[in-house]
């Protein structure tokens, strides 16, 4: 497997990390923060990546995407975890989008995932609820066969870019118990019907998400996405996609947190001596970095496992998601402490980091869940 970047990789990982420098400083999102923006994110700058290609990365030709795989990604990714860029690149391209691409006929990805490539549209996956805890099957919201369609009845919380999306992808139990692997089904609800409330949520990394409420809502046949009862794997799959993406997310944020953190090592002095020449702070730098670089190496290694479609690509899955959140919090947290008493103040931008690393490293399951995924698929 190569773990080297190609020279077509290598020029588009410069040119995001160039251009999320230039337009997505932290500073942007903490004017979104304390400006309360009920988007949270910058339509023009979202549309602005679309037209640099980013949003067809991963998906095929035949959608309009540059079949760049999860190998590309995580490249558009980790530039922005570096400037904590709140657009919804995950929520709509590697969630939804990916839902549609994997499971969508060709209507459905004419009507929406076109328009999500070309930035025109935002989508949001519903699929989480209340005590589901990583679980994709536990899922209590009902979809009733009614008049040759379905009515949904549920709940939905934390929906990545919830919030004014123009259609979500939402996960319903057809039939089966609700922990069931059989009866999962797929629909797509546009935003605005009937009888579906959508209210924001606000994470503590200020990212857009919100909590969906289903009251009987009637949707089409045409709505269904795949087969009846039959979206499980469909489902795994998608997340197993987005937990890549998350991962190219975090090696980002965790990169710029160590970048700033030996910045300030070089800088800030004490007792007429630059704190960067204290050993402790060498020793403990030196660790960050060589986690930082086992993390890089198993974020890749996932990346293209599932590009290859490798029969071990779930297990590396989980041993890059393990590795990567124990990686973000620790460096995130030394970032914080080595910049001292200013370190934990709002008004400086590292702790931005570490919130964002709270949010990552327990998002599509922690390192403790990942662990044990692990094991279970390993047949420990």
């Amino acid at each position: 497997m190569q773990l080297s970047l190609t020279e077509d990789q290598s020029m588009l990982a410069k040119t995001a990390s160039a251009f999320i420098a230039e337009h997505s400083p932290v500073s942007r999102l903490r004017k979104l923060r304390d400006q309360k923006d009920e988007r949270g994110y910058s339509e023009s700058v979202y549309k602005q990546m679309a037209e640099l290609g980013w949003t067809a990365i991963p998906f095929a030709e035949r959608d309009g995407g540059l079949g760049m795989g999860m190998a590309g990604t995580i490249l558009v990714t980790e530039a922005i975890g570096r400037g904590l860029a709140p657009e919804p690149y995950l929520a709509s391209i590697v969630l939804a989008g990916q839902a549609l691409a994997l499971g969508g006929n060709d209507a459905q990805r004419q009507s929406w995932l076109g328009p999500a490539i070309a930035g025109e549209k935002v989508l949001a996956l519903a699929y989480q609820e209340i005590g589901s805890r990583y679980d994709v099957c536990s899922i209590k919201t009902r979809a009733e066969a009614v008049g040759g369609g379905h009515r949904l009845r549920g709940q939905k919380q934390q929906v990545l870019a919830g919030a004014l999306a123009d259609a979500y992808v939402v996960s319903a139990r057809s039939a089966g118990a609700d922990d069931a692997r059989e009866g999962v089904s797929l629909f797509i609800v546009p935003a605005g019907t009937p009888n579906l409330k959508v209210t924001r949520q606000y994470r503590i990394d200020s990212r857009n998400t919100a909590l969906l409420e289903l009251d009987g809502v009637e949707l089409p046949a045409s709505a269904l996405i795949g087969k009846l009862g039959a979206s499980a794997v469909l489902l795994e799959n998608v997340i197993d996609r987005a937990t890549v993406a998350l991962l190219g997310e975090m090696l980002g944020g965790m990169t710029e947190a160590f970048d700033r953190t030996l910045r300030y090592l070089k800088e800030r002095k004490q007792f007429n001596t630059l704190i960067g020449g204290f050993q402790a702070l060498k020793h403990r730098a030196a660790k960050l970095f060589i986690e930082i670089e086992l993390a890089r190496s198993a974020v890749m290694a996932a990346a293209r496992a599932i590009d290859e479609d490798l029969p071990d690509a779930r297990l590396l899955v989980s041993v890059a998601k393990a590795r990567a959140s124990d990686a973000y919090v620790q460096v995130a947290n030394e970032a914080v402490q080595m910049h001292g008493g200013i370190g934990m103040t709002d008004e400086h931008e590292i702790g931005f980091f570490m919130k964002h690393a709270r949010v990552c490293e327990l998002s599509f399951g922690d390192a403790a869940y990942h662990r044990d995924r692990f094991a279970r698929l390993s047949q420990y």
